[in-house]
């Protein structure tokens, strides 16, 4: 991959360039959006409009910039400059994120946004062209290495080897989002004869939380079912209602409060790490690629898949849809 060479001497000149708009000083805090003049309801609703996840990325983003030596207003020039430094250790996408995050900063000042100057977007045409804008994909957990990280998570104490082992079972079986899976709760699981209903009330795609029901089979085998795997959990933890996936401590008691996201990519890299896998390559989202990558080889048609997962389209679809079973593939020949 070629990188750019930027002078750390010049870089950091440049970064202190300013117009006369624009302070000498960083602020210590990211800049809120103008809500005077509204009531308090208009301000909930206009607080709501982004996600929680989405709100800590642009505060991370901006608090970067502000550490760089940027600022609110900021002029292209500082901008170019900020995005040209950071493209030697920065993908693509976290560059245009962060690029969004100080754009939609402006905005929420009343500010007119650097970010929609020539300038700027050549040299992010730049950047895209010279570092290419492929993402990292994690390898997915397909249902061969679920199984051989299912047989090591006995290692653990009973608790939490009962809790990882439904983790990894739902997560995989219902290509839920890792947000989504520490989002699942006791009330929203519907047991029936053949399966399990779970019930997503918002995620990712569904900002206007119009919900969603996903549905898990009863497995062939009942050592690998997903059903059983959750009903033994909830019975050993004594979780009635609230989050179904808690926290263990190492003595073995279940937390009130539901797991974290991040906690979802430990459990799964700690589990393939036990089973001689490459915990690096691996992450929460490894169930779900997973399942996809599984499904595929099963000759599951897009749209069954999807059904399962919630993509709106195939295009999207076929980013969790590994090499591995694209190789699969008969020749015409």
């Amino acid at each position: 991959m070629k990188k750019i060479r930027t002078p750390q001497a010049s870089a950091g000149a440049a970064l202190s360039v300013r117009s006369t708009n624009v302070s000498n000083h960083a602020p210590e805090t990211p800049p809120e959006a103008v809500l005077s003049g509204f009531s308090s309801t208009t301000k909930q609703f206009m607080a709501a409009s982004q996600s929680e996840a989405t709100k800590r990325a642009y505060a991370s983003d901006l608090r970067h910039f502000f550490a760089s030596g940027g600022s609110i207003p900021a002029s292209p020039t500082v901008l170019a400059e900020y995005l040209a430094l950071c493209a030697e250790k920065l993908s693509v996408a976290t560059l245009e994120r962060r690029l969004t995050a100080i754009h939609k900063a402006h905005l929420e000042k009343n500010l007119e946004s650097p970010a929609q100057s020539e300038t700027v977007k050549r040299v992010m045409q730049g950047i895209r062209r010279t570092l290419g804008t492929k993402q990292r994909q994690v390898c997915p957990l397909v249902k061969d290495d679920l199984l051989a990280a299912l047989v090591m998570v006995n290692q653990q104490s009973p608790v939490k080897a009962s809790r990882d082992r439904a983790l990894l079972l739902v997560g995989f079986a219902s290509a839920m989002r890792r947000s989504e899976l520490v989002a699942v709760k006791v009330e929203h699981v519907m047991h029936l004869s053949n399966g399990m209903e779970i019930f997503l009330p918002c995620s990712k795609t569904d900002q206007d939380r119009n919900g969603r029901t996903v549905f898990i089979p009863h497995a062939n085998d009942e050592n690998r079912c997903p059903v059983k795997a959750l009903g033994e959990w909830l019975e050993i933890a004594g979780i009635t209602e609230g989050e179904i996936f808690r926290a263990v401590t190492r003595h073995d008691r279940v937390a009130r409060q539901g797991l974290s996201a991040q906690s979802v990519a430990l459990v799964v890299k700690t589990s393939v790490a036990r089973a001689g896998g490459n915990a690096q390559h691996s992450s929460g989202h490894s169930l779900r690629a997973g399942y996809c990558t599984s499904a595929a080889e099963k000759g599951l048609q897009p749209w069954q898949i999807r059904e399962q997962t919630g993509h709106k389209s195939d295009v999207t679809l076929a980013k969790y849809i590994r090499p591995v079973a694209r190789r699969k593939i008969p020749s015409l020949l």
